[in-house]
């Protein structure tokens, strides 16, 4: 079996598929026509991409499994992305190459047994004109499918459409109920079927509707199968079997149908739930993440690319971000399964989204310093740096308001993420009845650099601080010896700050991967823009 000629598809305007033949020629021998118009699968029209106007399939298409479906949601729902435009760049752009493929067909394959192997209500209708004895009237209600084998089957891209998957030589053998009438007699009873050499192709397309959510509609499908063996059992069956030679034909044109039918049912049953899942999730009380998709996936024959908006915004409100993605551009390598860029516009709408939600924020007391911080916080020790603030308020403990006056910075570049930290801190004297009296406010800048890190499915990372800087922005207590108290700071923050933040970030946080799905072998690596993830996939159910 070669290639299959498509050209890009797209859902036609009345929602009704016309499925092509995408089995070659020698297999359709005696099997009849290829499928007819099918039932609408309920696509949001103009999203996705399309079939000619002439009803051709150009572009080439390797043979591609709807098991891609299992491992590219799980691409597009792993990481994260506002309403999709053809001219904004992701946040998040992921791609899934051939080796994902081909370790996913076996899921797809059981997919297509789940779909396949059970009971169906199928109301197969057909008649024959008998010699001599007239026309001969059948339905058979229900088909149950109890013996499945698809041991040989191809999967790969389709490009500038999705996916497709090819099982050749599989044996399928089914149970149904029948009913005849010819002229006022009737009859019904039971029958076996085996099919031998049945050949399966679905072209799965994928997309992203108006919303950014992913979808799938059936593309393609076609089933052929040339070695089919009937017997009826029940009723008047030795009649029945003496014009089995005469019925296959028809039963086998019926039945090539019908599969393509249950297969494209469970298709829309799957984009149903696609259109309600949820685009964008809430992280905490403060703010959610965009999960939405940008565009529609970039197929091409060796890989399937997807972006996604990844961007941060407030739990309760939404503000007009400053910052914009910028175009990402992939190696080309054929070894990881998956390839995931993200860029420093997520982590940049995070810093915003919290500054804005109010929630870089943080009172400190000295009972949550350690016991050995050279500066502690009462007006004794401070009084090294505001000689007034002892002379004031002798022996009294201080608290320190601290606040981001305006949102970190981060950026990412190939020796590590730098980020700008802008806050400002304020001082205030505890006096015995519990009022805060304030003494001085600063401001505090920093910048830091971190080296992230990844093992299995968590995210973890170190820090360095790199430059502090501290400045007098009012005193109530007289002059500040601001140099001193940076160097102090600074000291503190080398010696207690930075291990502390190792310590909480080195076991790294769990990144979001669907339920069985594990990253084998995951490597990171930081580029001018983004931070790269490549890994392999395990499942295990």
């Amino acid at each position: 079996m070669g290639d299959v000629p498509v050209q890009p598809a797209r859902p036609p305007l009345d929602g009704r598929w016309r499925h092509r033949a995408l089995l070659p020629a020698a297999t359709h021998m005696g099997s009849g026509p290829a499928m007819g118009p099918a039932a609408a699968v309920g696509h949001a029209l103009g999203s996705c991409r399309c079939f000619g106007a002439n009803g051709s399939l150009p572009a080439r298409v390797h043979l591609l499994s709807s098991a891609t479906l299992g491992t590219w949601l799980c691409l597009l729902l792993l990481l994260a992305a506002c309403v999709p435009t053809a001219t904004s760049s992701p946040g998040i752009k992921g791609r899934v190459t051939r080796r994902a493929l081909e370790y996913g067909r076996r899921f797809g394959l059981e997919m297509l047994r789940s779909l396949l192997q059970k009971e169906h209500d199928v109301n197969l209708q057909g008649s024959y004109q008998a010699p001599l004895l007239g026309r001969l009237n059948y339905t058979v209600p229900q088909i149950h499918i109890h013996e499945l084998q698809m041991n040989n089957s191809t999967v790969d891209f389709a490009e500038d459409v999705g996916v497709q998957l090819t099982v050749h030589r599989a044996q399928i053998q089914l149970n149904a109920t029948w009913h005849a009438q010819l002229a006022a007699w009737q009859d019904s009873g039971s029958l076996q079927l085996r099919i031998r050499d049945l050949a399966v192709a679905v072209l799965l397309g994928l997309g992203a509707d108006e919303h950014g959510h992913p979808s799938v509609w059936a593309a393609g499908c076609d089933a052929r199968g040339t070695d089919l063996h009937l017997q009826f059992h029940k009723g008047q069956s030795w009649l029945y079997n003496l014009l089995v030679p005469l019925l296959q034909r028809t039963l086998r044109q019926q039945l090539n149908k019908q599969l393509c039918v249950e297969i494209q049912k469970g298709i829309s049953r799957l984009q149903d739930s696609l259109k309600n899942i949820r685009v964008s999730a809430q992280l905490d009380a403060f703010t959610a993440i965009d999960l939405s998709l940008v565009g529609q996936p970039v197929i091409t024959k060796e890989h399937g690319d997807v972006d996604l908006k990844g961007e941060f915004f407030g739990a309760r409100r939404r503000w007009q971000s400053p910052f914009s993605a910028r175009p990402v551009g992939l190696p080309e390598l054929q070894e990881p399964m998956l390839l995931v860029a993200i860029t420093d516009f997520v982590a940049n709408t995070a810093a915003f989204a919290y500054f804005r939600a109010e929630a870089l924020h943080r009172n400190i007391t000295a009972d949550m310093l350690p016991r050995r911080f050279p500066l502690k916080l009462d007006t004794k020790s401070m009084g090294n740096f505001a000689p007034q603030l002892q002379q004031h308020f002798p022996n009294r403990p201080v608290e320190l308001h601290l606040w981001a006056r305006q949102q970190p910075l981060i950026s990412c570049h190939p020796n590590a993420l730098h980020g700008a930290l802008f806050g400002s801190a304020e001082a205030f004297v505890v006096l015995p009845n519990a009022t805060r009296v304030p003494a001085f406010l600063l401001n505090i800048d920093a910048n830091v650099t971190g080296k992230p890190t990844i093992a299995g499915n968590r995210l973890g990372g170190t820090v360095k601080l790199k430059s502090l800087r501290v400045m007098q922005v009012m005193s109530h207590v007289g002059p500040l010896q601001v140099e001193k108290l940076e160097n102090t700071l600074r000291f503190g923050l080398w010696l207690f700050g930075v291990p502390w933040a190792d310590k909480r970030l080195r076991p790294g946080i769990p990144l979001p991967t669907p339920h069985g799905i594990t990253l084998l072998n995951p490597r990171l690596s930081l580029h001018e823009g983004f931070m790269l993830i490549t890994t392999d996939l395990q499942y295990e159910p």
